[in-house]
Formats: structure tokens, C-alpha cells, sequence
């Protein structure tokens, strides 16, 4: 490999799908002559057809197989084509073949036997490798072909390096033909037409030797990377977990001062990201953001001006519930539980969409998952859907009531329609601690259980109003909307700080790739 590249392994493997793209490089160098030194060997490269060069071939055949691989090595099997991988071999990838049908020993795969993939999806059309062993009774299907290079010009493992690289991969790549991207095929004939590079064979053994040993390095990197993802998960997920399990407010402080110290540094990917986004309005839901103001109106003063009536479930059955969701037993101070059905109400109000061609549109697919954002405004005449839809105002909240959209929540700041598998919510408590709250994994957890007791598509407004809900003071609702929304730029923020670190690294890792292949 060129000194540019060893020396910048560690920087091309951390760039995205870096290790993916160093095997590239690593194929495109050999099949180039540029990954080993040229000794005095006799000859020089030349071009030739793979036709020119092979004896024989063939493909198998594809009978109804059953679905499970051939369980002993007296059974027969049919090879899938996701036994073929670049340059490797796996034999596990096999259907076994019925006891009523009768094997074709003459399809049997054999060490030495080169293997291509010719039809199928696009991505994985164009494959090879060679058979360095095998169990016996496995026969090729119809959609893989094989060959064997004739072996005073051409190394198995050299040619199956070629049909994955370099000019020889780029033209197998512009020969696959059909009529979609889930069924193409390369035809024998174009196959034998391909171009490949012809080396001494003492370089060829000298390549594939390199390449062994890079890929070897590529395989290390790729588990390195793994693991270091693990364990930074894994850190993550205890620091976070620190601060929602804190004993008390001293805790917290301790716990939020060693993370706040070391974000930067913490949260580096889309994951913990995400994971810091969830524990946000998980905190802020549980009064763990902002301190409480002892002259605010207590939040069972709230509720009792919301609802004279008597509450919607006893005191036990709240406690129950409560239970079930795995969460702490006490409020903070001017806290009560209540449920969703007492802090707002579902109000729905189909019309036909032909009557609201020019009015926005809001359907499950336009919320970011999660986030509580609109992703996009539509109208009517643009979506051109038909059927009844629920009309909104600005201020109330959106809800999606189907699965697997059942986490999408927006507040929106205009009128409009929403698909019929969205509740309009009109909030009688702030509006966004309530969205908040709705977003967070304690709102998230009752949705869960309900859709595995009810086995429903969707959320239906019983089960839905019945949710129990942690109500702070409307005072308290404010500071607490407040912080979160700080805490959220601080996410975003670093969001924006993991792409952009990402496109540098990207572009310095492709400056580096094209200098090296030049």
C-alpha cells in the first residue's frame, strides 16, 4: 500500500464507512499494479479477456428448497447468492434440498471453482470470490456461474480480485441489464467478454498475499470500532441514567456538573445525541430541570379549577399504574398525578379535504419521530388525499394514534387538516410542557404497554385519556419549557458540530483516497 495511506489508516477508517472504503482502495490498488512493489519478474502486464483465460463455464439450478441450510454434510444443499461475498466464500448460505428430489452431483461446488453472482437485486449482482474449501453435497443455483482460470496465467484468488475491482468491476457493473433494480443479470457471454489484467503470476501470489494481510488490518480496525462504539454507548447510557435515578437535588447537581463538563467530548453520535434529547424531557417531566418556587399555586389547585368534578380513576388505581411504568413514587413539591384525559381534551371534527384544498396538510410522515418538529407543510391540492380529515387550529396539538408513528407530536402555530389517524388535542395546561411530556419516555412507556395489551394498530382515546401523567405547577410549566428549549439548542448544536466534523473528515479522507489511486 502507498506510504499516503499507511500512514493515514487511522483517519480513513474513521471517516464514514471508512473501513468499507479502505477495502475498496486496498482492491482498486492491486488489480492496479500500485499495492506491491514490481520485481524483476518475466513479463509484464497485459490485457486479456476472462474468456481467454478460464476452462469451462457453468451455472447450477434453483429448485423449491426448503428454507433452513442443509443440517449435516450428508444432506445436500443449494447455495444462496449470499454465499458468494467479495472475495469470500460462505458456505453457510444454503438451502437444503428436499428429500424427494434428486441432487446433481455435476453442480457439486469444488475448492479451486471461481464463483459469480449474475442475477439478482443490483447490489448483489457482480460478485466473486474463489472456493479455497468447502463441505461437500452444496450445489450452485442457477443464478451463480463458475469457472477456473487457467492456472499458468491466472491465480484464482488474483481473479476473483479482478471481477471485484478496478476496470474489470466497472465494466461487469455497466453489463448488468433488467427491468428493475430488484431483478438484473449479466449474461456468460458478457461475462467472458470482460477485461482483466494479466500480471506475472509471481506478482499475482505477491498481491493477493498483500491484500490478505490488509484485509486482515481492515478486519481489526472494523472490530475496534465496534467495541469502542460499545463501550462509548455504554458510558452514555450510565452517566444519562445517573441523572434520572439521582436520590436528590444534591445528587443531580453532582451528576449534571460531571456531564455538562465533558459533552463535547460524550456526545459525538446521532445515538447519544438522541439519547441526551430523551433524557432532557424525561428530567424536565420529572422536575429534575429547574427548581421549585414554593409561592407558585400548588398543581392539585390546578386541577381542581381544570375538573370539579371527581377525578377520572381512584387514588389506588393511579398508584397502580404508576407502578407498572417503573417510575419514582414521590412528585416534587406542588406536583400531582393526573390524567391525560383531565389536562386536555381530544376534539375531533371531520370534514372532506376537497373543501380545504389551499389548507395545510399535516400527516404522520411530516413529524420528525420524537423531536416534536414539523418536517414539512403541504396542502391539500399538493397531496392530492382524499377521504375524511380532521380539522385543527393553531395552538392545539397533533397526535399521531397509529403505530408505528405512535412518538409523533407536534404543537403547530396554524390551522389545517390532519389525517384521520391524528388526534387534534386542545391543551388545558401549557401547551408545550405538555408536548414535552408527551415526547418523553415516561409518556412513551404507557404507549407501549397499551399496544401490547390491546394488540391494535392503533392508540384508541380510551386508552389514550387514561394515560397518568406527572401535572407541576403552571408557573413551573413555563421555566421548565424554557430550559428544555436552552438544552435542545445545546443538542442541536452539537448535531450541527457532528456533521460538519464529519464533511471535514469526509473530504480529507477523499483527497487522501484520490491521491493514492491517481
Amino acid at each position: 500500500m502507498t506510504t499516503l495511506l499507511t500512514d493515514n489508516l487511522a483517519l480513513l477508517a474513521g471517516s464514514p464507512n471508512g473501513v468499507d472504503r479502505l477495502r475498496v482502495v486496498i482492491r482498486d490498488l492491486a488489480v492496479t499494479g500500485r499495492l506491491v512493489p514490481h520485481e524483476d519478474d518475466v513479463g509484464k502486464w497485459q490485457w486479456s479477456t476472462l474468456g481467454s483465460e478460464i476452462s469451462g463455464m457453468d451455472a447450477g439450478w434453483s429448485p423449491a428448497c426448503l428454507d433452513t441450510p442443509a443440517p449435516t454434510y450428508e444432506v445436500w444443499g443449494v447455495l444462496r447468492t449470499t454465499a458468494v461475498q467479495p472475495l469470500r466464500y460462505v458456505q453457510e448460505e444454503n438451502k437444503e434440498l428436499p428429500a424427494h428430489l434428486t441432487p446433481r452431483p455435476e453442480a457439486e461446488v469444488k475448492a479451486g471453482d471461481v464463483l459469480f453472482t449474475r442475477a439478482g437485486p443490483m447490489n448483489r449482482v457482480g460478485i466473486s470470490c474463489l472456493v479455497d474449501s468447502t463441505r461437500p453435497r452444496l450445489m450452485l443455483s442457477d443464478k451463480i456461474i463458475r469457472f477456473r482460470p487457467n492456472p499458468q496465467r491466472l491465480d484464482g484468488r488474483f481473479t476473483a480480485l479482478c471481477l471485484n475491482a478496478g476496470a474489470t468491476a466497472r465494466y461487469l457493473e455497466a453489463a448488468k441489464s433488467g427491468m428493475a433494480a430488484s431483478q438484473v443479470n449479466i449474461s456468460q457471454a458478457k461475462l467472458k467478454a470482460a477485461p482483466v489484467p494479466v500480471p506475472p503470476l509471481a506478482e499475482q501470489h505477491r498481491i493477493v498475499a498483500k491484500v490478505d494481510e490488509l484485509m486482515d488490518l481492515c478486519d481489526r480496525l472494523e472490530a475496534e470500532q465496534a467495541d469502542a462504539e460499545a463501550a462509548h454507548a455504554q458510558l452514555v447510557a450510565a452517566l444519562l441514567t445517573s441523572l434520572t435515578q439521582a436520590r436528590d437535588a444534591a445528587d443531580f447537581r453532582a451528576s449534571w456538573q460531571q456531564l455538562s463538563e465533558h459533552f463535547h467530548t460524550l456526545f459525538t453520535t446521532e445515538a447519544s445525541i438522541d439519547a441526551l434529547k430523551q433524557t432532557v424531557l424525561q428530567l424536565g417531566v420529572m422536575g429534575r430541570l429547574v427548581p421549585q418556587d414554593l409561592n407558585d399555586e400548588p398543581a392539585t389547585q390546578l386541577l381542581a379549577r381544570l375538573h370539579s368534578s371527581k377525578r377520572a380513576r381512584s387514588a389506588k388505581g393511579e398508584e397502580a399504574t404508576h407502578s407498572d411504568m417503573g417510575l419514582a413514587s414521590s412528585l416534587p413539591s406542588g406536583w400531582c398525578w393526573a390524567s391525560f384525559g383531565e389536562i386536555c381534551q381530544i376534539k375531533s371534527e371531520l370534514v372532506r379535504p376537497e373543501d380545504f384544498l389551499d389548507s395545510i396538510q399535516v400527516a404522520p410522515d411530516c413529524i420528525e419521530k420524537g423531536t416534536g418538529r414539523l418536517l414539512e407543510r403541504r396542502t391539500v391540492r399538493q397531496t392530492g388525499i382524499r377521504g375524511p380529515n380532521n380539522r385543527f387550529v393553531a395552538g392545539q396539538l397533533l397526535y399521531s394514534k397509529i403505530r408505528p408513528s405512535l412518538s409523533k407530536a407536534v404543537l403547530v402555530d396554524f390551522d389545517g387538516l390532519c389525517s384521520a389517524d391524528m388526534y387534534p388535542i386542545n391543551s388545558h395546561i401549557d401547551p408545550r410542557f405538555q408536548l414535552s411530556m408527551m415526547l418523553s419516555e415516561m409518556f412513551l412507556a404507557q404507549v407501549r404497554l397499551a399496544e401490547n395489551r390491546v394488540k391494535m394498530p392503533k392508540l384508541n382515546q380510551e386508552s389514550l385519556t387514561s394515560f397518568v401523567v406527572p401535572l407541576p405547577p403552571l408557573k413551573e410549566q413555563s421555566r421548565i419549557v424554557a430550559k428544555v428549549e436552552e438544552l435542545l439548542i445545546v443538542c442541536d448544536q452539537l448535531t450541527l458540530r457532528l456533521v460538519q466534523a464529519r464533511q471535514h473528515h469526509e473530504h480529507l479522507a477523499s483527497v487522501l483516497v484520490a491521491q493514492a489511486v491517481a
